[in-house]
């Protein structure tokens, strides 16, 4: 398998319409990053913010840990490709989001970090 086809296959995944099966990805990478940023604040009592393009750059390191071990599954490093280009998606969004409000999200996101 050469990189064509793995970032082929990648787009495929993430463009096709999974919604049926996982929801929209945005708004599921949002509702993991509240989940995992509430059980990361109650497990250590600090005020973690995981944001959803966290999600999406965490899954990737999930999948690239996972070709540490075990033998070759080319569907790991179609998952990378994936999910690196949802986080950029994500990330992308967000940026638009904030220049229509007028407010980073990012400035948003390190100030509630700082407190």
């Amino acid at each position: 398998m050469d990189s064509t086809k793995i970032l082929d296959t990648a787009r495929k995944l993430v463009s096709s319409d999974r919604n049926d099966t996982h929801g929209e990805k945005v708004a599921n990478h949002e509702n993991i990053a509240r989940l995992w940023s509430g059980y990361l604040q109650n497990k250590t009592q600090l005020n973690i913010i995981i944001l959803p393009e966290d999600v999406a750059n965490l899954m990737t390191l999930l999948k690239i840990a996972r070709t540490q071990l075990g033998k070759f599954n080319p569907d790991d490093f179609i998952d990378m490709c994936g999910y690196s280009a949802i986080a950029g998606e994500i990330k992308h969004k967000r940026q638009q989001l904030s220049t229509t409000l007028g407010v980073s999200n990012d400035k948003k996101d390190k100030k509630t970090i700082n407190k």
